[in-house]
């Protein structure tokens, strides 16, 4: 039965953007749906709140947290997050969606791996958590139902629902949140985590990925947190024969019961892992194991409680009281591991079993990394963007040899329109692969980016194939400032790929620029502002006529014209500047003016009444006192 058509939320639109389209999967917090962005028209992956967690704001902040550290995680093995909102009673987070399937999928029907298989799977795993740990964040439930493998072979983590800062507490007094199968002894007895809390659940998944079965079992999830508690991981040898001592070790490096004794996070388990791996020769790497575990024993049970993330009471630990106690837990009988399991699909060959599993799950090419040898298929590339396509690349553990441009009219400027070897090509661990991506058509329209702000415009102009040339600015009545007035060439002309094409943008309307001189800064500023002016205070002060604290000068001066928005810069007066004054008495007064003015000074010339001397008698300053430069001196002739 078809249980998508009972959710309300199938074929609704999620606040007016996204139109849901069929649900994925349900968890403890959230189900996932598969959407599409109606604004950009793309596939994406929809993480909705349960409606009635959507009250609690302790659950709300958490589903945040989620949003806001996977936007900080730019990784390609880390699930991109979009966007993050709500509608109603709906609290959402848009994510990229991965096609494909997750790796419990794969160990459900598969059963263990080959180790060359497990390690593929691990190390673009502990690539995405070291991006986590270095950037500040802890996981905190890493498990195979958040290992996504897309049909084209990338393996990316999911699932930062618990995400933690490093070094903040992580659980609340009486509980443990995670999932059993995979918490590391210090969570369930201190409810603490740190980086190598995480290092701990990767161990534990690589023994379930090597052996196909979970490392501790029992009917109760209190017996399986016992066993994680007092019982160590056993060695994945002890239940597939043949399996290298080196990955006996790692797993025993990993989860390590004493918190100090394992890689301090991701990225140190990582490098152990390559260096373990690059012990290993190709037989140990391809190592067959058993496939036919007996459902009977328990050993490979469908997912269920175990599985999922969980609120587990944890009680206070108290002295003189046992572990035992204090998880409020019976201790489990010894389990019993059953006898050397029997292969019950040996007869069938490895090759029978694989398309059989393909069959039923129908999982395609998410089970790539079963294929043993050196050899693997360059991933599909076409349509691509040139970052996604070499992202795909690296996923699949090979490099970018070059990238080659050339036009094209089918493929979009920016995607990959062909490479070399092409793909679905075989082709060497390791090696490399030339990329052709497409520089688009040959010859473009110029777009009409008129009205458009200028960070807009150059972006139309970079989808269109062109490139953003020189930024003049002009007034205009008509168009907002910043926005692009019109191109040069017009729009519609058609010109070369990657040519460059020059923009107007607008200063706005253009603005008079008043006199402000002689006014404080107050008023002077309030008058700038009046015309939507801004105005900035020059640190430096200058003697001037003005009073001191006056506006001695202005930039732009009066009469220029300004946009809004635009700055005005005033230089406040320090007063004038006091000097000497020289003795001009007995001087022509032609002479003594001359001599006054280049001191800086005004000169007033007083004649008495029927006065035609041309002899200065006096001065209103006598020579050799001081008066303000600029001031005015008044010089008197002889009367009769």
């Amino acid at each position: 039965m078809d249980t998508t058509l009972k959710d309300p939320l199938v074929g609704q639109l999620l606040d007016g953007r996204y139109r849901v389209e069929a649900r994925i999967a349900v968890g403890g917090m959230a189900t996932v749906y598969r959407a599409v962005d109606t604004r950009l028209d793309r596939v994406l992956a929809l993480k909705v709140m349960h409606p009635a967690l959507a009250v609690d704001a302790t659950f709300v902040e958490r589903f945040i947290r989620e949003a806001k550290s996977v936007a900080r995680l730019d990784h390609p093995n880390v699930v991109g997050m979009f966007d993050q909102g709500a509608d109603g009673a709906y609290v959402y987070l848009a994510m990229e969606y991965v096609a494909g399937c997750t790796l419990r999928d794969v160990l459900r029907e598969r059963g263990a791996l080959r180790p060359r298989a497990a390690l593929d799977i691990l190390e673009p795993v502990l690539a995405a958590l070291g991006a986590a740990h270095r950037a500040g964040f802890v996981h905190r439930d890493m498990k195979p139902e958040n290992v996504l493998i897309g049909d084209d072979g990338r393996v990316k983590v999911a699932d930062f629902g618990l995400v933690r800062a490093v070094g903040t507490e992580t659980s609340s007094t009486g509980t443990i949140l995670g999932t059993v199968s995979y918490l590391a002894p210090e969570q369930i007895e201190h409810g603490t985590t740190d980086t190598r809390s995480d290092v701990y659940a990767c161990g534990v998944v690589l023994y379930e990925m090597l052996t196909g079965a979970k490392p501790h079992s029992g009917e109760t999830p209190a017996q399986v947190l016992y066993q994680h508690l007092n019982d160590g991981v056993p060695a994945p040898s002890e239940v597939v024969p043949g399996l290298a001592a080196a990955l006996d070790e790692l797993v025993a490096s990993a989860t390590a019961r004493t918190p100090d004794a394992r890689p301090h996070d991701a990225v140190a388990l990582l490098r152990q892992v390559r260096e373990s791996r690059a012990a290993l020769s190709d037989q140990q790497l391809d190592t067959v194991p058993p496939q036919a575990l007996d459902s009977e024993a328990g050993q490979r049970p469908a997912s269920g409680s175990e599985d999922r993330t969980n609120v587990i009471p944890r009680a206070l630990p108290a002295a003189g009281v046992n572990r035992t106690s204090r998880l409020e837990m019976p201790a489990p009988p010894e389990p019993q591991r059953p006898p050397g399991r029997r292969n019950r699909r040996a007869g069938r060959g490895l090759i029978a079993s694989v398309v059989a599993v393909l069959l039923v799950l129908g999982v395609g090419a998410g089970v790539w990394y079963i294929n043993s040898g050196q050899f693997t298929r360059v991933p599909s590339l076409l349509g691509q963007t040139e970052k996604t396509a070499k992202s795909r690349l690296t996923a699949a553990g090979l490099d970018v040899k070059k990238t080659k441009r050339a036009y094209s009219d089918a493929f979009e400027r920016g995607t990959v329109m062909d490479s070399d070897p092409a793909s679905g090509a075989r082709i060497r661990d390791h090696d490399a692969v030339t990329l052709v991506v497409s520089r688009g058509p040959e010859m473009v329209k110029i777009p009409d980016v008129a009205g458009e702000p200028l960070a807009e415009a150059k972006r139309d102009l970079a989808k269109a194939g062109l490139g953003a040339g020189m930024a003049t600015r002009e007034f205009s009545e008509e168009i907002d400032r910043g926005e692009v007035i019109r191109t040069d060439p017009v729009s519609g002309t058609e010109r070369h790929a990657d040519s460059a094409v020059a923009l107007v943008v607008s200063k706005g309307a253009p603005v008079d620029v008043p006199d402000v001189t002689g006014e404080s800064v107050d008023e002077a500023t309030a008058d700038l502002q009046k015309l939507r002016l801004k105005v900035r205070v020059a640190t430096e002060q200058i003697n001037s006529e003005q009073d001191a604290g006056d506006v001695a000068k202005q930039s732009p001066a009066e009469g220029a014209q300004a946009a809004e928005g635009d700055t005005v810069t005033l230089t406040v007066s320090k007063g004038p500047r006091m000097i000497d004054v020289p003795d001009v008495t007995g001087d022509n007064v032609d002479d003594a003016k001359k001599t006054l003015t280049d001191k800086g000074f005004k000169v007033h010339v007083k004649r008495p009444f029927l006065s035609f001397s041309d002899t200065v008698e006096s001065q209103s300053v006598e020579g050799g006192d001081r008066a303000p430069e600029g001031g005015t001196i008044t010089i008197t002739t002889k009367g009769l």
